[in-house]
């Protein structure tokens, strides 16, 4: 039967497309919109049946023009957390996001979509629970409203819906998103180009490059999604994140500290990296405040519940490994 991937050009879509080829599924139709084309490097490696853009897509899945499909995995959507067009975010990750997810309903087909932590904005209890909900930028009510959508469906709906919300994720097939590429990326780029990372200053009661995320490998977002298509019985939304919050300061001593075994220099604490002006800090951006989550953690007690017992790969070896393959491709 067919699977079919929307987003699959881009970061989460494409791994995830590969993920599907190493268990022997071909037949898949990949949508995307590659109106920023550089994103097609990400599928040259992947095996699919079909390449549909996404507005040609819905009005096709809605004639039945692929026949039986297994599932939909719907990770297309606007990503840029600074986007300040509400029209634009709401049409794409809202609007086209609950007709498809109609569709899959009315012809009883698995529905696994990304949602973000973004919908959790300042709270400090990061469980999939209304009353902790509170996003601070449209980015993330288009994610959160979406869910609440997917809320209100759950109870009489006969086939699997499921809402992944991603933490911080980090991997190859990322370097397209530029500015919206994982801290790890970022890191990574600026060190070797400037011979530094730049860190936010003190900011929030956060003191200098001390904002917490929960890092998560694209390993691991791809093992849970294909988790749920093995579990169709299994609905709801779910936190993925590792469920340990890590800091720029310790992000980046992995990423600069890999560059530096690469050339034979041996490893620097954090101390060291700011004193050589190997690690600097600016001052935090006056764009972001008000809007910027300075602190992420997923708790992952659903996700167990459902029956997730693989572990989370930890940042240290994560970002490691991440940067070696980075350093193997020349980037």
């Amino acid at each position: 039967m067919t699977i079919i991937v929307t987003g699959a050009a881009g970061f989460i879509g494409s791994n995830l497309v590969k993920g599907l080829n190493a268990r022997g599924e071909n037949h898949i139709v990949a949508v995307d919109n590659l109106h920023r084309a550089d994103k097609f490097h990400n599928l040259v490696d992947c095996e699919i049946r079909d390449y549909l853009d996404k507005d040609d897509f819905l009005s096709r899945f809605e004639r039945g023009e692929f026949g039986r499909v297994r599932a939909v995995f719907h990770l297309g959507a606007c990503t840029d957390t600074m986007e300040q067009d509400g029209r634009y975010l709401m049409e794409n990750n809202y609007r086209y996001s609950k007709t498809l997810m109609e569709l899959c309903l009315a012809q009883d087909t698995q529905f696994i979509y990304a949602s973000s932590a973004a919908v959790y904005g300042e709270s400090h209890s990061f469980r999939e629970a209304r009353e902790y909900e509170r996003p601070l930028s449209v980015y993330g009510y288009s994610k959160f409203l979406f869910d609440q959508a997917v809320r209100d469906k759950l109870d009489g709906a006969l086939s699997q819906v499921v809402g992944l919300r991603y933490f911080n994720v980090y991997g190859p097939g990322e370097a397209h998103k530029a500015r919206m590429a994982s801290i790890v990326c970022q890191q990574f780029e600026q060190f070797r180009a400037e011979g530094t990372v730049k860190l936010f200053g003190e900011h929030g009661g956060h003191g200098p490059g001390c904002q917490s995320h929960d890092f998560v490998s694209i390993d691991d977002v791809v093992k849970v999604n294909l988790f749920f298509l093995d579990h169709p019985r299994r609905s709801g939304i779910f936190n993925v994140g590792s469920g340990h919050a890590r800091s720029f300061n310790d992000v980046a001593c992995v990423v600069v500290n890999t560059l530096r075994a690469a050339d034979d220099k041996p490893p620097l604490a954090l101390e060291e990296l700011v004193q050589e002006g190997l690690l600097e800090y600016l001052r935090f951006p006056d764009a972001l405040r008000g809007r910027y989550q300075s602190f992420t953690q997923s708790d992952s007690s659903r996700l167990r519940e459902a029956g997730y017992t693989a572990p989370f790969v930890a940042m240290e070896e994560g970002v490691a490994r991440y940067c070696q393959w980075l350093l193997e491709r020349g980037q």
